[in-house]
């Protein structure tokens, strides 16, 4: 519904009714006028006469000004009036819109590099989502925070988003993510739920070829990327196995397994994830994943679930 504003303009007339009454005073006429008999040939004697004048008017001076007694004036002020124990605060002003701001750099591997700026969210969780990827992370004491992340698409979208509300976009090109195979975990909870491993060319665990966040340089052709860690719990946190399909020196497979450890969060519950695969000929593909823990007699045990992804198949090239 389109909104809008009437504005009704009222008006008025004040009318004025004025009238003026003339006093009409009669007039008198001539006044009638007796016959006078003369009085044949007899002087007239006028006699009586008093000599009179308009009264004085008495001599009427103005008051003559009052006079203030000569006393000194003081100018008193009192000394011992309490002064209040604290002046009121000042009303708070409405701040500024927190800004924040990301910038988004492609470096190798077909990986982003991530810069987060928010001077008004320093220590702050904020989640970062990506073509269905979703990470936490943190701001460090100053609002600031980077974060290098593997591209899932060649048009990249990158979104951060705080709890308050506030948050930033960046966007980049990845054209080089045609040459790699991305397979990701992710999950939402205690950050050691789940790892993903990675069998290169058929080794075993504990082998050379054996890829995955337990060690911290993998004896394989691929590579292992954790996100989400050091954010306090519950977070989200992601695994994602990278394997540079396009310029593998020799051919075999590569066969993924997803490990949880049955714990005293998880045992007899359902344990809730995700998995992404980019490189596939269908472009990007998403499945959601749960695992039926066993029960709190289990814990300290792993399950492994061994058909999460298809094996990779690697021709030589």
């Amino acid at each position: 519904m389109a909104s809008g504003r009437r504005y009704i303009m009222a008006g008025g007339t004040l009318a004025c009714a004025l009238g003026i009454a003339y006093l009409m005073q009669a007039r008198p006429g001539p006044a009638a006028v007796a016959p006078v008999t003369p009085v044949a040939d007899a002087p007239l004697e006028i006699t009586g006469i008093v000599l009179t004048a308009a009264p004085a008017l008495p001599d009427v001076q103005p008051p003559a000004p009052a006079i203030l007694p000569a006393v000194p004036v003081t100018r008193v002020v009192a000394r011992d009036m309490p002064m209040p124990d604290a002046f009121p605060a000042d009303e708070s002003i409405p701040g500024l819109a927190c800004e924040v701001t990301m910038s988004a750099t492609v470096i190798e591997a077909a990986m982003a590099r991530l810069d987060i700026a928010a001077p008004c969210k320093p220590g702050a969780r904020f989640t970062l989502h990506h073509t269905g990827m979703m990470v936490s992370a943190m701001t460090d004491a100053q609002g600031y925070g980077r974060i290098t992340v593997p591209a899932l698409s060649e048009a990249a979208v990158f979104i951060a988003s705080f709890e308050g509300g506030e948050g930033a976009v960046a966007v980049a090109q990845v054209p080089d993510l045609a040459g790699y195979d991305r397979f990701v975990v992710q999950w939402h909870g205690d950050a050691d739920s789940l790892r993903l491993h990675a069998l290169e060319y058929g080794a075993d665990f504990g082998q050379p070829g054996h890829v995955w966040s337990g060690v911290e340089a993998a004896d394989g052709d691929g590579t292992l990327s954790r996100l989400g860690g050091g954010v306090p719990a519950p977070a989200h946190h992601a695994e994602i196995y990278t394997f540079p399909t396009a310029a593998a020196l020799r051919g075999g497979s590569i066969t993924l397994r997803l490990e949880a450890e049955v714990t005293s969060a998880n045992c007899g519950r359902d344990l809730e994830a995700q998995s992404l695969s980019a490189g596939a000929p269908g472009g990007l593909v998403v499945q959601d994943v749960l695992l039926p823990m066993p029960d709190c007699s289990a814990i300290g045990e792993f399950l492994v679930l061994q058909n999460l992804f298809d094996d990779l198949k690697i021709a030589q090239n």
